[in-house]
């Protein structure tokens, strides 16, 4: 399933494995270096802690001929050495891991920033923000727990488990080759979970995001939940999420259960073995009775790294389940970011579109609309008419089902949301304001702008309360701070609108929250401010339809008059209708 077709469904893509490892290969070449020094430490590390067994396997060798004390304390001196070898290398070689996963942990979180920004509108809001909020949460601190411990920890392990079957094979071949066989059971207990455990940690992923959503979705729409009488619907979907999500915790617990007793008897029995297959061939002479001992410890000493393997193997599966999410944002901005052309000038031009929502029927139905450069359009029509919607596609939110949309004859779609947000910029009657002063909130839209840039901008759009607040432009919002209303909060976007300077503006409703002598003087502000720009206005408000250009009437998801306000109220038709119901004639 292409990312394209995941993000009509209203799900956000997984990376593929082969794209995740192409993606961490590149996240590892980025910091080449460190990583080589990484490597060469944790191998001297593990090559350091081969010393004691060896030696202690020497001073039985030498005691048993009748060495002497003093040879016997050299060797037990070396032991001491390479023991404290091992501490300092290995404590530098994960001091190297750290630095490395936390840099590395930096630079997958700035791009999970820009990926997500860069997502079409019509994709986050379909994915919904439970899911979009999981991956930036949940699966980027489980990625930064692989990266900073469980990635270091269990590379280590696998060296010191490598370097010790070597050094058991370098002491006794037939001792060796034992102790390779004793851990078949190990090789086929993480075999069998592995091919299941990345499934099943994708699975508790997506059922998390969703246990998000409902509960996000409930909270925010607590009043309409309450006043509607949604309770016992809105608690039986929590419900249902958080029953998904203890039906996929139990399946990858379940695994768990399995791969774990096997493991811990795969490297605790063979001990046993060894040292009575040890004995007899020591007994025959084949084998030194140093060599036993020293071969039995190494394997002992394989419960150390195999523990810490044992203990991270869980959570090198869920990082990488969590890795595969996060990074399946990008294949979400992918199709998009691949880009246009370069509008030829600020002309809009609809034709023959029509509209689905995802699973229902067209709204909108063979729409031909052109939109000339500075001109003021206003689009009215009943509720349900589908005005929102095709605003929605004049600003490249939506893509149509049929038709096409171009800006300067280039579809809307193939331009990048940088190209698209300095052609045209959608304003609704939702809006945010973020948490930092006002003038961050301002700069949003153009982060270079001046203190005299911001003031002209909330100037523009007839705001006088931000001379009045305590701090004026460094006055914090939000929560700590000051709450704007929404009537502020409306003119703060609008404001945001001014320093964007698109060359074409979609108000749709922008003004609904301003009482309507405020609403129409702020939009006769905003037309002066934004003179030779093209304004296309979406309202129930027909004053906005008189100071149009044009109006374009829409119902039933189709445009059924199109002229100026004097020509339509002269045909007498739908909108000359709505003029004398707005009016109370």
């Amino acid at each position: 399933m292409t990312a394209r077709t995941e993000a009509a469904q209203g799900r956000l893509p997984v990376a593929g494995a082969a794209e995740a490892r192409r993606a961490a290969v590149r996240l590892v070449r980025q910091d080449g270096r460190p990583v080589v020094v990484m490597l060469a430490l944790n191998g001297l590390a593990a090559a350091a802690g081969l010393g004691g067994p060896w030696l202690l396997g020497r001073i039985i060798d030498d005691v048993k001929h009748g060495a002497g004390t003093g040879r016997v304390d050299r060797l037990a001196l070396g032991i001491l050495c390479f023991a404290l070898a091992q501490l300092l290398l290995g404590r530098f070689a994960r001091y190297a891991g750290y630095r490395f996963g936390e840099r590395t942990l930096a630079r997958i979180r700035e791009q999970f920033v820009e990926r997500a920004l860069a997502l079409p509108a019509s994709v986050a809001e379909r994915a919904g923000t439970g899911d979009l909020l999981t991956r930036g949460t949940a699966d980027v601190t489980t990625v930064g727990t692989t990266l900073r411990d469980a990635g270091p920890e269990v590379f280590v392990a696998l060296v010191q488990v490598v370097f010790i079957l070597g050094a058991m094979l370098a002491v006794s071949l037939p001792l060796g080759i034992c102790g390779v066989l004793c851990l078949s059971g190990i090789w086929f207990a993480a075999r069998w979970y592995l091919r299941r455990a990345h499934a099943g940690y994708l699975a508790e992923g997506a059922a998390n995001s969703v246990l998000a959503e409902v509960l996000g979705s409930t909270a925010a729409g607590a009043r309409t939940v309450e006043a509607l009488g949604l309770q016992e619907r809105r608690i039986a979907a929590a419900a249902e999420a958080i029953e998904s999500c203890r039906t996929t915790r139990t399946h990858t617990l379940n695994l768990r259960t399995v791969l774990f007793p096997v493991v811990e008897f795969s490297y605790i029995a063979p001990v046993a073995v060894i040292l009575l297959i040890g004995g007899a061939l020591n007994s025959t002479g084949a084998v030194s009775g140093g060599a036993v001992i020293a071969s039995a410890l190494y394997f002992w000493k394989l419960a150390e790294p195999l523990d810490k393997i044992l203990l991270w193997i869980d959570q090198l599966q869920g990082g990488n389940a969590a890795f595969a999410r996060v990074e399946g944002v990008g294949r979400a901005v992918a199709p998009v970011a691949a880009g246009g052309g370069q509008p030829a000038d600020g002309r809009i031009d609809v034709v023959g579109v029509r509209y689905a929502y995802q699973g229902e029927r067209d709204v909108l139905h063979g729409v031909d609309l052109t939109v000339r450069p500075g001109e003021r359009l206003a689009v009215v029509g009943p509720s349900g008419a589908g005005k929102s919607t095709l605003g929605r596609l004049l600003a490249g939110v939506e893509v149509p089902r049929t038709g096409r949309v171009t800006v300067g004859q280039v579809p809307v779609a193939e331009l990048d949301p940088a190209q698209l947000r300095r052609h045209v910029v959608l304003v609704s009657q939702e809006h945010h304001v973020f948490l930092g002063s006002v003038r961050d909130n301002l700069r949003i839209a153009a982060p270079g702008a001046t203190d005299q840039e911001l003031h002209a901008a909330l100037a523009a759009v007839d705001v006088d309360w931000v001379d009045e607040l305590p701090d004026g432009l460094d006055t914090g919002l939000g929560a700590g701070g000051y709450r704007p209303d929404a009537q502020q909060s409306q003119q703060l976007a609008l404001a945001r609108v001014v320093l964007a300077d698109p060359h074409t503006l979609i108000l749709d409703e922008a003004t609904s929250l301003l009482d309507p002598a405020t609403a129409r003087h702020t939009e006769r502000s905003l037309a002066a401010v934004l003179k030779g720009r093209t304004v296309i206005a979406i309202a129930h408000r027909l004053h906005t339809a008189h100071d149009a250009d044009r109006v374009a009437v829409m119902d039933g998801g189709r445009i059924t008059e199109l002229g100026s306000h004097d020509e339509l109220l002269a045909a007498d038709g739908g909108y000359a209708a709505l003029w004398r119901s707005w009016h109370g004639a």
